[in-house]
Formats: structure tokens, sequence, C-alpha cells
């Protein structure tokens, strides 16, 4: 499994760009599609931003702001983004196809990053990760020692969590255009 999921970590950005090139170009946007598939999308960029402020890859074990409630935001949050990219594109079959190489792609590289994480940080983590979903998010938040931990911007900026920012304005001016001068 390891093996497989440092395959699947590595080629994860890459494939992500080419469905996305596929999703355009089978895309069939509408303007309530549009409107309603930006809102979703945008709420899962906000959650990546307030997740990469929080986190401090392989130093410190992450379970303040958003990893309070799912030890996978940063993931989730790609999921939202990726399902309102989904609705703004106005086929449900682009959905079907979205659901599969995200579980696909994702959950095994959830598990492995799960085993970096219990060799890494040990008991603390095992703790956590007993508390705390894999994916979708618990509704009261994970308190355990110290997890006051408060968001830091430079962080978002170090992690280029901003180039999830701008992949996401290049697919949505494409929708935009594919729905309005592209007939």
């Amino acid at each position: 499994m390891r093996r497989g999921g440092t395959w699947i970590q590595r080629w994860r950005v890459p494939l992500g760009f080419v469905c996305a090139a596929l999703f355009v170009l089978f895309a069939r946007p509408r303007p309530i599609t549009l409107a309603v598939g930006a809102a979703i999308s945008l709420l899962g960029l906000a959650l990546r931003a307030w997740a990469a402020g929080h986190i401090r890859k392989n130093s410190a074990l992450a379970i303040s702001g958003p990893y309070a409630y799912t030890r996978n935001p940063l993931y989730l949050g790609s999921f939202i983004l990726g399902l309102g990219f989904t609705i703004g594109s106005g086929q449900w079959l682009l959905g079907v196809l979205f659901a599969v190489l995200f579980l696909g792609i994702y959950l095994p590289v959830m598990r492995v990053e799960s085993g970096t994480l219990a060799e890494l940080f040990g008991e603390d983590f095992q703790r956590y990760a007993n508390a705390v979903p894999l994916f979708f998010p618990r509704l009261t938040a994970y308190r355990a020692g110290d997890n006051r931990t408060k968001f830091d911007g430079s962080l978002y900026m170090r992690y280029r969590e901003y180039q999830a920012a701008l992949g996401l304005l290049v697919a949505w001016a494409l929708l935009i255009f594919k729905a309005y001068y592209s007939k």
C-alpha cells in the first residue's frame, strides 16, 4: 500500500490537471450551475486556506483549526472544491467520474499519510486518529493537550496554497467562457 500511495501522491496533481481539462471539454455549464458550483468551490478553497495555516508538515501533529474536526481538511477542501467545479460543469456524469477519481486517488493517499504520521507521532497520533475521523468531519472540536495553535498566514504562502486559488480562477474562467462564448 505504501508504494502505491507514494505513486499516487506524486501523480495526483498532474492527474488533477488532466481531469480538469476533460471536465472543461465535456462541460455544459449554465448560469445556475455556475453560480451554485462557484459558491461550493469557494467553501472548499476557504477550507484549504484555513487548513494550510494550521499544518506544520512533519514537524508537529496538526490538531488545531480544521484538524480538530477532520484529519484531512486539505483533502476535504479539495473534494468540496472539485464538487463545486463538477456542479458548475452542468454534467451529472462528470460527477460520477469525479467521485471515482477522488476515491481512487485520495483514499490510498490518506491511508499512506496516516501510516507516516503514526510513525512520526506515535501514541499522540493514535489518540488523535481514534477521536477524529479520517475524512468526514466530526461535529465538535477535538481537544487534547495544547491544540490552541493559531492560524499562521505565512504557512499559506510557504505551502503555495495560493496556487489552488489561481487554479480555481483559471478553471472557472474556462467554464464561464464555455457557458457564454462557446456554443
